[in-house]
């Protein structure tokens, strides 16, 4: 399966990480000697279950190493335009590619067992996403300070996954229902009217399980996708304010040694 990671994005002088950038980008942050997106395409590099790789947001002069097949893509302003354009790059390159493994670059964690882990169990079912999540026991066992934000069911609390897997044709430039989905992300009457008020008024509330609330969404927004409850971790241990950067620097640290 052909990866897409996503390396965009400057943070800017009100984000929690920007002392630590100063400008430049998230993804080269230093992680125990090695830039954070290294060590995800190190992971990328040794899953047997992957094949080519486009980084979207970062140019060759990076010096990013990688022992498969590796493009660059320049940043192209948000987040589903640069799903976007890697999905369509990767359709120019392998026309018969039906799934692609989007990857965000600030899980460094992960490791190469974790990637084959994350795309076998995709390929068990035919959906047009899936979208990985983390248990919240899982979560704080391996990282007990990563102070993360769960999602409460009725019969569990989860966080959700940087690294899925979706249909091509899903994330090509002229489906518009991606961008629908980012624009409502922090706005509780927008994802009312995506999703509708009762399925929104049973989750706050806690009134439904989260297969009821996987079926109620994807009826609503006329697909077919599938939540992956990933006993891994690092999946959902992404790097977005200093004191998970620290942890990761520790956790990363003990690994070299």
């Amino acid at each position: 399966m052909d990866a897409i990671v996503i390396a965009g994005g400057l943070p800017k002088e009100k984000d929690p990480l920007y002392r630590y950038t100063q400008g430049k980008h998230k993804s080269l942050l230093d992680i125990a000697g090695k830039p954070m997106i290294q060590w995800v395409l190190d992971a990328l590099s040794e899953a047997d279950s992957v094949d080519q790789i486009v980084v979207v947001g970062l140019d060759k002069t990076k010096n990013l190493k990688c022992t498969k097949r590796l493009a660059f893509i320049p940043d192209k302003g948000g987040i589903i335009q640069n799903i976007c354009e890697g999905a369509n790059y990767l359709g120019q390159e392998n026309p018969i590619g039906e799934y692609i493994l989007i990857v965000s670059s600030d899980i460094p964690s992960i490791t190469p067992e974790i990637v084959d882990w994350v795309i076998k169990a995709a390929l068990e079912t035919e959906h047009d996403f899936y979208y990985n999540i983390i248990s919240r026991e899982v979560m704080e066992q391996r990282f007990p300070n990563s102070n993360r934000s769960y999602a409460r069911f009725k019969d569990i609390e989860v966080c959700g996954g940087d690294m899925n897997v979706v249909r091509r044709n899903m994330v090509n430039g002229e489906n518009r229902l991606w961008q629908r989905i980012v624009d409502t992300r922090k706005n509780v009457f927008k994802q009312a009217a995506l999703i509708g008020f009762d399925t929104l008024f049973l989750l706050l509330f806690r009134l439904i399980t989260l297969d009821e609330a996987v079926r109620k969404v994807t009826q609503r927004l006329n697909l077919s996708g599938r939540a992956v409850l990933c006993p891994y971790a690092e999946v959902g241990m992404d790097v977005d304010k200093p004191h998970q950067l620290e942890i990761m620097r520790a956790d990363l640290s003990r690994r070299r040694i």
